[in-house]
């Protein structure tokens, strides 16, 4: 006669128990550690994303001061326009500003062109303890271009018309006809060039 243990089957079954329990917790870690890298590696294009906007931002606010200087002069006006403007001041500290801001500091800021940002930045903070080896020593990092988009145009009046004409300025949103008499409204820096992430 077959003696059955009193416990049954369950002294069988607990060490799958145990293995399967530890595979879930496992697995648990690992998506915790994914998810830690992820929010880490969104955190740096955050980042990436206002730094190179808060210099294109403020190279475009520069521009628009140098097209008010010369709005009495339209021969002027395309080369403010293209970006092509002596004597701006450089804007990679408003990309350091917005950076740390978010946590990270810049490691490239550098203007492409005339109208364009490139920067690249890294976390301060790396992705932290995980089940995955070398997390802890890492860090997440992200790069953005912002562009500077002109968004007006104009064409110079004909010979003859004398110095008091200005041309009408054409802009996304509305036509702006300046009166070289009264000054007093002009377009705003968002009115003349458009800031946004190149695809």
């Amino acid at each position: 006669m077959i003696r059955r243990s009193p416990y049954g089957d369950a002294g069988q079954a607990f060490p799958i128990y145990i293995t399967v329990v530890a595979g879930l917790l496992f697995l648990a870690f690992a998506y915790l550690a994914v998810g830690q890298a992820a929010a880490n590696r969104n955190g740096a294009q955050t980042a990436a994303d206002a730094a190179a906007l808060a210099a294109a931002q403020d190279t475009r606010d520069q521009l628009a001061g140098k097209w008010v200087e010369v709005v009495l002069d339209p021969t002027k006006w395309q080369d403010v326009f293209d970006g092509n403007v002596p004597g701006l001041t450089p804007s990679c500290g408003r990309a350091y500003e917005l950076a740390a801001q978010n946590d990270a500091h810049v490691e490239v800021c550098q203007l492409t062109g005339l109208l364009a940002y490139d920067v690249e930045v890294e976390t301060d903070e790396p992705v932290g303890d995980s089940i995955v080896p070398g997390t802890e020593n890492k860090y997440a990092r992200a790069s953005a271009r912002a562009v500077i988009e002109p968004l007006c145009t104009f064409d110079l009046p004909g010979a003859g018309t004398g110095g008091n004409v200005l041309p009408q300025l054409t802009c996304k949103d509305r036509d702006w006809d300046l009166d070289p008499a009264d000054l007093t409204v002009l377009p705003e820096p968002e009115d003349l060039f458009e800031v946004h992430l190149a695809d």
